[in-house]
C-alpha cells in the first residue's frame, strides 16, 4: 500500500513542475528582427517613394557617365585629341569609380549608407560643375576623375532600397530601377543634341548637374537603414525608423521586442575572402568586370561606330555624315593628327534608339530573375550578349546596325540588373556595402579598358575588338552559371552565417536559441 501512495505524489509533482515551467519564460517568446518587421510591414507608399528618390540616383548616375560619349567628339576637335586621348577621358572617370568604391564601401559599413550618399552627390555635383569651366584637356581629365570619385558611392542607394524591400518584392522592383538609368541616358543624349550645337558642350555639363542637386534635396525624406542601424547596435533608430514605415504604409509592426545581433567587426576586407565567400566573392568579381567591359564596350563602340563609319570595316564617312565636318580656322585641321566631326541630327536617333533598348528585355529579365533564379538568368543574357557582339561584324546596313546595337544595349542592361541584385543580396549586413564597393570598384577596371578597345583597336581591327568582347562574355557566361549560392527567394542575412543556429530565419522561431548564441541587445 505504502508504494501506491507514493505514485499520485510523485505525478502531481512533476505536473506542477511542468506547469510552472512555461510560467518562467513568457518574455522570451516575442521577440522578432528587422527581417520580421520588413516582411510584416509589406509593400506600400513608402516603398514606392524610396523607389522613385533612391531610383533617381540612376539618372544622376546615368547622366554623367553618359556624358563623355556624346562629348567627346566635341572635345576631340577643340582640343585636337588623339585616339588615346578620348579614351583616356573614359578611362581616368572609372579609374576615380574604381579607388573610391572601396573607400566608400567601407565607410558605409562603419559610418551609414545614407550618409555616403549624401557626400557622394555633394563630391559628384561640385567637381561636374567645375568640369564645364576647364581651360584646358588636362583639367578636362582631372576634374572628370574627381567627379567619377564622387559618382561611385551612388551605389548606396541601391543598397538602402534592398534593405528595405521585402522579399518577393526585391526580384520586380530592383530591376525596374532600370527605367531611371534609361531615362538619364535619353535625357544626356536628347540634351546634347540640342545643346551642344547652339551653346556649346560646356553649357551641357551645367545643366546636367541640375539633377543631382535636386536630388540632394529629396534625401532628408528617405531613413538610414534600419538593418545598417541595428548592426551598429542602435536599435532605438532602427525601431523607430520600422514604426515611420508602417505608420506610412498603414501596416502594423510585428509584436515584441526587436532583436538583433551586435556586430562588432563590420566592413572588413578579409570577410570577403572567408572561406564560405571566397569562390562566390572571386566569381562575382569576374562578372562584375567582364559587365563592365562589355557594357561600356558597346556605348562607345556605339559612338565610334557611327562617328567613323567602322560597321563594315571602313574608315570613310558617308557624303551625308561629311557634310557635317568641322573646318577649323587657318587650316588648322590639316595640321590635326585626328580628324574633326561631330555627331550628325541622324546620330543622336540612332543613339536614342539604341539606348531604348535598355528596357526592352526588362519584362523578361524579371520574370527570368524570378522564375529561372539569378544563376541561370544572368549566364543566359551573357551568352546571348557574346553572341551579338559577334553579329556586329556582319557587313549591314544602317537599319542592322540600329537593330544590332539595340539587342545588344538590351542584354548588357539586363546583365548589369542581375548581377547588382545577386552582390547585393548574397552578402550579409555587416559587408553588403563593402562587397557592392569592391565589386563595383573592379567593376570599373573593365570599364577602363573598354575604351582603348572600343574607340583604339577598334580602328585597327573591328573583327578583333569584337571577339574580344564576346570571349569576355562566354567567361562570365560560365562563371554566373557556376555560382555556388542561389540567392532567389533568399532572406537577407544579417551576419555570416556558418550553421543553422545562427541563420536568422530559421532561428526568427526561436528567440532563445539566438540568445544563447549571439551578444544581443534589447528594446
Amino acid at each position: 500500500m505504502a508504494t501506491k501512495q507514493s505514485e499520485p505524489v510523485t505525478v502531481i509533482s512533476l505536473r506542477k513542475l511542468n506547469l510552472e515551467t512555461p510560467e518562467s519564460q513568457p518574455k522570451e517568446s516575442k521577440t522578432f528582427t528587422v527581417e520580421d518587421a520588413v516582411e510584416t510591414i509589406g509593400f506600400g507608399r513608402f516603398h514606392i517613394a524610396l523607389f522613385l528618390i533612391m531610383g533617381s540616383t540612376g539618372v544622376v548616375e546615368a547622366m554623367e557617365i553618359m556624358l563623355i560619349a556624346v562629348v567627346s567628339p566635341v572635345i576631340r576637335c577643340e582640343w585636337q585629341l588623339e585616339n588615346w586621348q578620348v579614351a583616356l577621358v573614359t578611362t581616368m572617370v572609372f579609374f576615380g569609380y574604381m579607388v573610391f568604391s572601396i573607400l566608400f564601401g567601407l565607410l558605409a559599413d562603419r559610418y551609414g549608407r545614407w550618409k555616403i550618399l549624401l557626400i557622394s552627390f555633394l563630391w559628384g555635383a561640385y567637381f561636374s560643375l567645375l568640369t564645364s569651366f576647364s581651360p584646358s584637356y588636362i583639367w578636362f581629365v582631372f576634374l572628370r576623375t574627381m567627379v567619377g570619385c564622387g559618382v561611385s558611392g551612388h551605389a548606396q542607394g541601391l543598397i538602402i532600397k534592398t534593405e528595405f524591400l521585402p522579399t518577393k518584392y526585391r526580384g520586380y522592383m530592383l530591376p525596374l530601377s532600370q527605367v531611371f538609368w534609361l531615362a538619364g541616358s535619353l535625357l544626356i543624349i536628347g540634351l546634347a543634341s540640342v545643346v551642344i550645337p547652339t551653346i556649346g558642350w560646356r553649357w551641357l555639363i551645367r545643366i546636367a548637374s541640375i539633377p543631382g542637386i535636386i536630388l540632394i534635396l529629396a534625401f532628408k525624406f528617405i531613413p538610414e537603414s534600419a538593418r545598417f542601424n541595428v548592426s551598429t547596435g542602435n536599435t532605438q533608430a532602427a525601431l523607430a525608423t520600422l514604426q515611420h514605415i508602417a505608420k506610412m504604409n498603414r501596416s502594423v509592426m510585428p509584436e515584441g521586442k526587436l532583436v538583433e545581433p551586435i556586430l562588432e567587426k563590420r566592413g572588413r576586407f578579409a570577410d570577403l575572402l572567408d572561406a564560405k565567400y571566397l569562390r562566390t566573392t572571386l566569381q562575382i568579381w569576374v562578372i562584375w568586370l567582364g559587365i563592365s567591359f562589355a557594357y561600356y564596350g558597346v556605348i562607345l563602340a556605339s559612338a565610334e561606330l557611327l562617328e567613323r563609319d567602322l560597321v563594315c570595316g571602313s574608315g570613310a564617312r558617308s557624303e551625308s555624315q561629311a557634310e557635317v565636318a568641322v573646318t577649323l580656322p587657318d587650316t588648322e585641321e590639316s595640321r590635326s593628327p585626328c580628324r574633326c566631326h561631330v555627331f550628325a541630327p541622324s546620330d543622336y536617333r540612332t543613339m536614342i534608339i539604341s539606348t531604348a533598348g535598355e528596357i526592352a528585355l526588362n519584362p523578361l529579365n524579371i520574370l527570368g530573375i524570378n522564375f529561372l533564379g539569378r544563376r541561370l538568368s544572368l549566364s543566359i543574357t551573357m551568352g546571348c550578349t557574346a553572341l551579338f557582339f559577334l553579329l556586329l561584324n556582319i557587313c549591314t546596313s544602317s537599319a542592322g546596325l540600329i537593330g544590332f546595337l539595340f539587342m545588344l544595349r538590351a542584354l548588357v542592361a539586363a546583365n548589369f540588373n542581375t548581377i547588382y541584385i545577386y552582390t547585393a543580396e548574397v552578402y550579409p549586413t555587416m559587408m553588403r556595402a563593402l562587397g557592392m564597393g569592391t565589386s563595383g570598384s573592379l567593376c570599373r577596371i573593365g570599364a577602363m579598358v573598354a575604351p582603348f578597345i572600343s574607340q583604339v583597336l577598334i580602328n585597327a581591327s573591328l573583327l578583333g575588338a569584337l571577339c574580344l568582347f564576346s570571349s569576355v562574355c562566354v567567361v562570365c557566361a560560365i562563371s554566373a552559371f557556376t555560382l555556388p549560392i542561389e540567392t532567389k527567394g533568399r532572406a537577407l542575412q544579417a551576419i555570416a552565417v556558418r550553421n543553422k543556429f545562427l541563420d536568422p530565419r530559421w532561428n526568427s522561431s526561436c528567440p532563445e536559441c539566438r540568445i544563447s548564441k549571439l551578444k544581443f541587445k534589447r528594446i
